[in-house]
């Protein structure tokens, strides 16, 4: 059965079974289903584990964009430690997973353990997906069987040595790992709940958003603070006031994650990938959960001095402002609604790591279209036209304006920066 055929006997039958409002109710994790086992005939199990692998972002890594071979894996992914390949997880029985018993693929997913007991790295964010329900690991194993079997041999192991040595794993899974299906909190709500059981497993936020170790375990005791990797900064998503969520509403949240826009910002980078394919699909009660969820994070009191108007820098910096920024975003830095990204109170614009703020400036960026706005605005590169030096003041600028205070970005951040994205000198 081909896969576009598999997705439109099962909407149907969802719809005739629950109603119209049963997508909805498909996508969330306590649908009374039951059992647990694979049925090829469980329609409406498949519908459920579809919707579950986009809230779980699976095509992000399992899909080389642009191949039109879904799941079928090669995709690269970065570490701090060298490059994994993701697997091919189509049900093609020698390259893929389907000759997995049910077993090995609950193994793998939630354990780290694969075929023949093989440790796995956590590039396949098992310490998240330990959380993910039985019944939730196997609907999305039920989809999985539907799609195109796609016959490639993937080697995931691409790391330099010591870090190929997968034995190594014991004492990592020994650190930072552990197992367990998620538990409900009871003294907090069912939406409350439900976010959670999102952020903390399927949707595994904290391996961008969680700082990591030297060993790349999650530092635990700054979840959700902000992570940088593959060139961006993951940023600070607790309710922090000053470089998080705080000034966020829940309805902020959702439209940001659904949209890929809201009143005062837009996603792009790795951000606005994980919107196109994940967020921007699920259902809003699950999205308005996720929110819940993080507004329930505390953040951590922190505050850096303001760096003064008078500092040369921040001269330079404010007339550069004037010549390059100020048409976008506005002489007060509050941008346009739903259009250019407002630069006062941003979060992001405050966040401890000016990576991404550098980056933007340096190659430009698009933001991400939605249905919901699909007009996707784009941000100008200025490495051809500014120095290392001017970029830097001017980011110290709107770092430091409307009210705002944070580190002031230096000149030696620019240029690494710049040789890492482009490979190239100041101009």
């Amino acid at each position: 059965m081909s896969e576009e055929l598999a997705r439109r006997i099962a909407r149907v039958a969802v719809a005739s079974l629950l109603g119209a409002s049963s997508l909805v109710a498909v996508g969330r994790a306590q649908t009374d289903l039951q059992g647990t086992s694979l049925d090829p005939q469980n329609f409406v199990q498949i519908e459920r584990g579809r919707y579950l692998a986009v809230a779980g972002d699976c095509a992000s890594c399992h899909t080389v964009p642009g191949s039109g071979e879904p799941f079928a894996g090669g995709h690269p992914i970065e570490t701090p430690f060298g490059i994994v390949v993701a697997a091919n997880i189509t049900p093609d029985r020698e390259t893929g997973i389907g000759a997995w018993s049910d077993e090995l693929f609950l193994s793998a997913l939630r354990e780290g353990v694969g075929h023949g007991g093989t440790l796995l790295y956590p590039a396949m964010p098992y310490p998240y997906y330990t959380k993910v329900t039985e019944r939730d690991a196997l609907a999305i194993r039920a989809y999985l069987n539907t799609v195109k079997p796609v016959h490639k041999a993937v080697v995931s192991n691409k790391l330099p040595f010591p870090f190929d040595v997968r034995e190594e794993m014991k004492v990592w899974n020994s650190l930072y790992f552990k197992s367990g299906e998620f538990k409900t909190d009871l003294a907090k709500s069912a939406e409350w709940n439900r976010g959670a059981y999102l952020v903390e497993g399927l949707g595994h936020c904290g391996a961008c958003h969680t700082p990591k170790t030297t060993l790349g375990g999650d530092d635990l005791k700054h979840a959700f603070q902000g992570y940088t990797l593959q060139g961006w900064f993951a940023p600070n998503i607790t309710n922090d006031n000053e470089r998080g969520l705080g000034g966020w509403s829940v309805a902020d949240i959702v439209s940001y994650l659904k949209a890929g826009h809201n009143a005062t910002t837009a996603a792009t980078g790795i951000m606005a990938e994980e919107i196109s394919l994940s967020s921007s699909q699920m259902t809003d009660a699950d999205l308005k959960s996720i929110a819940t969820y993080l507004k329930d994070l505390p953040g951590q009191a922190s505050s850096s001095p303001a760096v003064s108007a008078s500092d040369p820098t921040m001269v330079a910096g404010g007339a550069i402002y004037v010549d390059e920024c100020s048409a976008c975003h506005g002489m007060d830095g509050k941008g346009v609604p739903f259009l250019f990204p407002s630069l006062e109170g941003s979060p992001n614009v405050r966040s401890t790591d000016p990576t991404s703020l550098i980056r933007v400036l340096m190659e430009g960026a698009r933001s991400v279209a939605t249905s919901g706005e699909p007009t996707g605005p784009g941000m100008p590169w200025f490495a051809w036209k500014l120095s290392d030096a001017e970029i830097a003041a001017v980011l110290t600028y709107v770092r430091n304006s409307w009210g705002a205070a944070a580190p002031a970005v230096t000149e030696d951040q620019v240029k690494s920066e710049r040789a890492a994205v482009l490979g190239s000198a100041s101009p």
